[in-house]
This record gives C-alpha cells, sequence and structure tokens, in this order.
C-alpha cells in the first residue's frame, strides 16, 4: 500500500515546507481537502515544491464548478506537475449545496456521471481537437474556440476518483473512474462486505477487473506515545465518528455492523448542539470497527492485518493539530514507511 499525507493548513505559506518534507520523508502522495481552504491552490504550491509525490483533491465539491471550470484547473495542475495531479470530486450533502454554495440540488449520482464524462470531453477538445459536443440533463457544452483552449500537454489522462459510501457511487467508481476514495468513516466489514460487491459490479459493466481501480482512504488513528496520548486520541475518535454517523448519508457503514438505529439518536443529539452526548453513545466496540488503535510501534503490523490485499493507499487521518504538527508527521513516517 502506498502511504500517503493530507495537507491541512492555516496558511498557504505553509505549504512549501509541509510538501518538501512529506517528500523527503518518502510519503508517496499529498492530499488536498475542500473544508476550511480551498483544495486546488495548496497543490499548485506543492507541485512547484515538489518532484516525485502524486498531488490530488480529496476531495474538491463538483456542483459549485461548472466542468469546464475545474477541467482548466486539473489541466493546469497536471501541465505544472508533470502529470502527478489526480482530480478527486465528491458531491457533498444536499444542505451544505443549497445552503453553504447556493447550488440547486439535483440526484447527485447521475449528474456526478454527467459531470465526469463532461470533464472527459472537455480535455478530448483540448488535446485532440474533437468538436466539443455535450448535451446532457445537467450539462450543456458545444462552445470551445481557440481563444479559450489550452491546447495539448503531456500528460493528458488525469485520473478522476470520486468519493463514494452509497451503492450508486460505488458502482459509478468501477465502471467510469480511475479511482475511489472511500470515506474515512468505514470499517472492514462494510469494505468486503457492502463497498467492494458494489465496485465489482460497475467494474464489470466497464469490461475492467480490481487492479483498474485504485481504493484510497483516510483511517481513524488511536494512537500517541504516552497512555494520556492514546486516551486523549480515543476520545477525538469517539467524536469523529459521532459525527458522521449522525447524518443519513452514512447510514450503510452502521447498517453493516446492525447499527443503524444509532444514527437518528446521533442525529437529535447533533440539532441539539449536544456534541459531547454524541461521543457518549459511540461505544468501544465501535471504535474498534472504525479505527486502529495502537502505539506507533504497533501501527504497521496492524494496519497490514486490517487492509492489506484491500487497498491500495491509505492516509492518516488525525485532528486537524497533529496533522499540521511536523513531529507527529515525522512518527508516523518512521512508523508506517516502507512496512505497508
Amino acid at each position: 500500500m502506498k502511504l500517503d499525507l493530507n495537507i491541512s493548513i492555516d496558511s498557504l505559506a505553509d505549504v512549501p515546507a509541509l510538501a518538501r518534507e512529506a517528500e523527503a520523508l518518502g510519503f508517496d502522495g499529498l492530499w488536498a481537502s475542500e473544508t476550511r481552504h480551498d483544495p486546488f491552490l495548496p497543490l499548485a504550491l506543492a507541485a512547484e515544491h515538489t518532484t516525485r509525490v502524486s498531488l490530488g483533491t480529496a476531495i474538491a465539491v463538483a456542483f459549485p464548478r461548472s466542468p469546464t471550470v475545474v477541467a482548466h484547473i486539473a489541466w493546469d495542475l497536471a501541465a505544472a506537475s508533470g502529470g502527478r495531479f489526480i482530480l478527486g470530486l465528491g458531491t457533498q450533502v444536499k444542505g451544505h449545496n443549497e445552503r453553504r454554495f447556493g447550488v440547486k440540488w439535483a440526484a447527485p449520482g447521475p449528474r456526478l456521471r454527467e459531470y465526469i464524462l463532461a470533464l472527459r470531453a472537455v480535455w478530448d477538445c483540448w488535446q485532440h481537437g474533437t468538436p466539443l459536443d455535450v448535451r446532457g440533463e445537467h450539462y450543456t457544452l458545444t462552445l470551445m474556440t481557440p481563444f479559450f483552449a489550452p491546447g495539448p500537454i503531456p500528460h493528458p489522462k488525469i485520473p478522476i476518483y470520486i468519493a463514494a459510501v452509497n451503492a450508486y457511487n460505488l458502482r459509478l467508481a468501477g465502471e467510469l473512474c480511475d479511482g475511489v476514495h472511500l470515506h474515512p468513516f468505514h470499517s472492514v466489514k462494510y469494505l468486503r462486505e457492502y463497498a467492494l460487491p458494489h465496485l465489482q459490479t460497475g467494474l464489470a459493466r466497464s469490461g475492467r477487473r480490481r487492479q483498474d481501480l485504485t481504493l484510497t482512504t483516510s483511517v481513524f488513528f488511536v494512537t500517541g506515545r504516552t497512555k494520556e496520548e492514546l486516551a486523549k486520541a480515543r476520545e477525538g475518535v469517539k467524536a469523529q465518528i459521532a459525527f458522521y454517523a449522525s447524518t443519513r448519508t452514512y447510514e450503510p457503514v452502521l447498517a453493516a455492523h446492525g447499527w443503524a438505529d444509532l444514527m437518528p439518536r446521533l442525529h437529535r443529539k447533533s440539532v441539539e448542539g449536544d456534541w459531547a452526548g454524541m461521543a457518549a453513545l459511540v461505544s468501544d466496540e465501535m471504535v474498534e470497527a472504525f479505527a486502529v488503535s495502537g502505539t506507533y510501534e504497533e501501527l504497521a503490523a496492524r494496519l497490514k492485518d486490517r487492509y492489506a490485499g484491500l487497498l491500495d493507499r491509505l492516509t492518516p487521518y488525525l485532528p486537524l493539530e497533529a496533522r499540521t504538527d511536523l513531529e507527529t508527521v515525522r512518527a508516523l513516517a518512521s512508523a508506517l514507511r516502507g512496512r505497508l
């Protein structure tokens, strides 16, 4: 498995040093998320200050941006990085699209399918001069004059990964995409019994095999150097599990273990703002299902036991302050590099 790192930053000025350090430490890839900051800008800086690692979004929210806008950004990042860029897209949920981005909501799976095909049509137009003729339910793209076409680049086959939790997007990833961002809120049982069968269905539709699709995810870690750090990390992971499990989108993950009845209880507490009460509902059994626990010395063996033959690349999912702490990043690299 490849070992990646999430670029979690307070300022774009932090990116060059973090990217150089991660590459020097042996990480295979860097991902930027769309949380507090734009996911594309950090990768432009990382491309300038690295030469080997892959650079991707995990994820960029698709629908607030037109396919052509994203096509331009991805084309430039692919060129600037020498073909190391991976475009990771996600749909986000209805509330965020409508109330955070001001975007009208439509059935997200079919719309994302159309989005992916539109992206590739734009890229094909730029690389080969193919007339742009996208006519769908959500997107119509028929105009591309030479003035607005950047022209061919040396690495035009930009990998597209999508975030997938539910059946439709898992099958879509298998059918159309180069990779899939599996959600950090997952378990091995969910992956084997729910996610993989749907991915295989999608792969079969396009006549592809499992090795044609890259499976990547972030992994919740309960780790630390001392008992106190381990205990603090466990409470943090409980809070993170409770946050995700309170959303209907992630019900299949709970349902795989027979815990689906927990979701409405957590949702009610989230509406009430009872964050401590939410975490208290997460049992130790759930932590063991959804997280990898152990000291730094134990992590590599436990990750291999859990994910060998199942995933292709993974990223430590740690609290914001830990991910940006270079001492922690170095400790993780020392514990995991070359051992997965």
